[in-house]
């Protein structure tokens, strides 16, 4: 696989077009992911290709791009939580800050952040079908059971609700759980807080919980692949 190289020239997030590009993975995430040099390029683009002037990455600049598209609109994410008739009307659930796009986020009216693992992913507080959207990054790996989470976005969702997310995807292989393996964490290095264990890597089958959880409709957004994958999966309605 060749390196993935930065070709972005506008950020779907502020509209900007500037970036920086920096290293973020270290050597023992690298030896305990058992990554080769391909998967730590395009991993490091993921997390480590910045907007300058909103300071998200590639990885939560998919996750806007895909929420822009979902619905139709063609401006930016900034102009998108502001102006959007539509998106100011629905309920948005935050699971813990999707990096910078949490300042956007906040300006809809019936926006809430929660943060994880205060608020249980296996066992939301939410009632059944009372939510319009919700949206968290690289969170779900950290869930003990993402399918159970998984599943109870499908129950809190209003039949037609959006589920957005990413989760770090090596496309390579397939998923593996890390139970009963040494304890891999991350957020920066020697950072080993217990919120930030990986319970799950996910590989190429990363899809298949979301069918297994009773989501049948599933999209894939992409702005440099394989660098950024962010996931939107919808309620059935029936």
């Amino acid at each position: 696989m060749s390196e993935p190289s930065p070709s972005l020239e506008i950020c779907p997030v502020c509209g900007g077009n500037r970036f920086t590009n920096e290293r973020v993975l270290w050597p023992e995430l690298i030896e305990q992911w058992e990554l080769s040099p391909d998967e730590v390029a395009y991993i490091d683009l993921q997390q480590g290709f910045c907007c300058t002037d909103c300071k998200n990455n590639l990885r939560t600049m998919t996750l806007a791009a895909a929420v822009t598209r979902a619905f139709g609109f063609a401006g930016s994410f900034k102009d998108f939580c502001r102006n959007d008739v539509g998106i100011r009307q629905l309920t948005v659930i935050e699971i813990n800050p999707a990096k910078n796009l949490s300042p956007f986020l906040q300006a809809l009216p019936k926006h809430a952040l929660h943060s994880f693992p205060q608020l249980d992913m296996q066992r939301m507080s939410f009632a059944d079908s009372s939510i319009d959207i919700i949206i968290h990054s690289d969170t779900l790996e950290h869930v003990p059971d993402s399918k159970t989470a998984l599943k109870e976005s499908m129950r809190v969702l209003k039949p037609g609700g959006h589920l957005f997310y990413t989760v770090p995807i090596v496309i390579g292989r397939l998923s593996r759980s890390r139970r009963g393996l040494p304890a891999s964490y991350h957020g920066k290095p020697g950072a080993n807080r217990d919120d930030c264990v990986v319970q799950t890597e996910y590989g190429a089958d990363f899809w298949c919980e979301i069918f297994e959880a009773g989501f049948r409709e599933v999209s894939l957004t992409s702005l440099i692949f394989p660098a950024s994958v962010a996931i939107h999966a919808i309620k059935p309605k029936g």
